[in-house]
């Protein structure tokens, strides 16, 4: 049975965490099978930590010439993912979103009629939660008015356009149907193998629960069954080919995006992070800090104001460690506060 720590150094590995890659932004997105991003910032600091040279305005500009997308998708939660994937995975997503809809009472109103209105409205032009609430309220007196951008975001696929999510600039979360923006349909025979491949490309080793935790779907052991994967005891399944890096692998210290998916993509998530410490990393109200990984282990997190960040280990650090963290967090703020003074403060 594949060890605990071999387990951590092969999720490393996939999530190209144990060294940088000269990747350009696209190839890191589609490996990762997109990233988290329920804020508009953090998908940058996740290519930074990944990426042997990025700058933030090369994500912008895939934003902007609408090349990846920021979208509801795996647990219900905005990603960030490339056109291609956003229109091959909404498609297997949506049955979880269609019960989660159900299991909220949302009553008293013809979904199809919202969904058709809301999608005729927001072609015209895009418009946020708030602006197409009155709208659509008109044509449906009878229903509660905030049940119904509930309805939309549940059974329409919407875009988040810019500028929200570009470097630097600010913006509401402002939607529009995906085939409005991209000017092609979602993918009529998506494939469900082919995503848990590539889960399991970037996340595993993996059981099926994982991969039912990282996408919020169920029933997956039937498709996983069908796939051609190596057991490596326990349940914890693996694609043949797939890097496993020897357990004493040296992994150097990450600082880790806020809501990366490198601590949300596994039922068990007690190879990069224990129980204890996860408490101290998501919070009650659904944020999740940016994480400090030392050998491998999240073993505290981090935040930023500004050309300041604060680290706030969970325990001790030796002296090589401190350095080690500081001279990242050093590189993190050169990336986002360009020539300004950085500070780096522990707590």
């Amino acid at each position: 049975m594949i060890s605990q720590r071999a387990l951590n150094r092969a999720t490393l590995a996939r999530q190209l965490l144990l060294r940088r890659h000269a990747m350009n932004p696209m190839e890191v997105i589609e490996h990762l099978v997109g990233l988290q991003a329920q804020a508009p910032v953090p998908p940058y600091f996740g290519l930074w930590s990944r990426m042997a040279s990025f700058q933030p305005q090369e994500l912008s500009e895939l934003l902007v010439s609408r090349q990846v997308v920021r979208i509801t998708l795996m647990r219900g939660t905005v990603h960030l993912v490339s056109a291609r994937d956003c229109l091959a995975i909404r498609p297997l997503i949506q049955p979880m979103l269609t019960r989660a809809l159900a299991a909220r009472r949302v009553d008293g109103v013809d979904r199809d009629a919202v969904v058709a209105a809301g999608r005729a409205l927001l072609t015209e032009r895009p418009l946020s939660v708030k602006a197409m609430t009155p709208l659509l309220a008109e044509r449906f007196p009878d229903a509660a008015p905030g049940d119904l951008p509930v309805i939309l975001r549940s059974l329409l696929p919407m875009v988040q356009v810019p500028p929200r999510g570009v470097w630097g600039r600010a913006g509401d979360a402002v939607l529009t149907p995906v085939e409005a923006w991209l000017g092609r349909d979602l993918d009529p025979a998506p494939a469900l193998d082919q995503l848990l491949r590539r889960y399991l490309a970037a996340f595993g080793p993996a059981t099926v629960a994982d991969m039912q935790a990282w996408s919020g779907l169920a029933g997956l052991r039937a498709a996983a069954a069908r796939l051609d994967l190596v057991d490596l005891g326990g349940g914890v399944l693996d694609l043949p080919d797939a890097p496993r890096p020897e357990e004493d692998t040296p992994a150097p210290v990450r600082l880790v995006a806020p809501f990366d998916n490198l601590v949300l993509g596994h039922a068990d998530r007690t190879r990069v992070i224990s129980d204890e410490h996860r408490k101290r990393v998501i919070t009650i109200n659904g944020q999740v800090h940016g994480t400090v990984l030392v050998d491998g282990y999240v073993h505290g997190i981090w935040k930023r104001d500004k050309a300041a960040v604060t680290v706030s280990p969970f325990g001790p650090l030796t002296a090589a460690q401190r350095e080690e963290i500081e001279a990242e967090a050093v590189a993190l703020l050169a990336f986002a506060e360009p020539g300004k003074p950085p500070a780096v403060s522990f707590d």
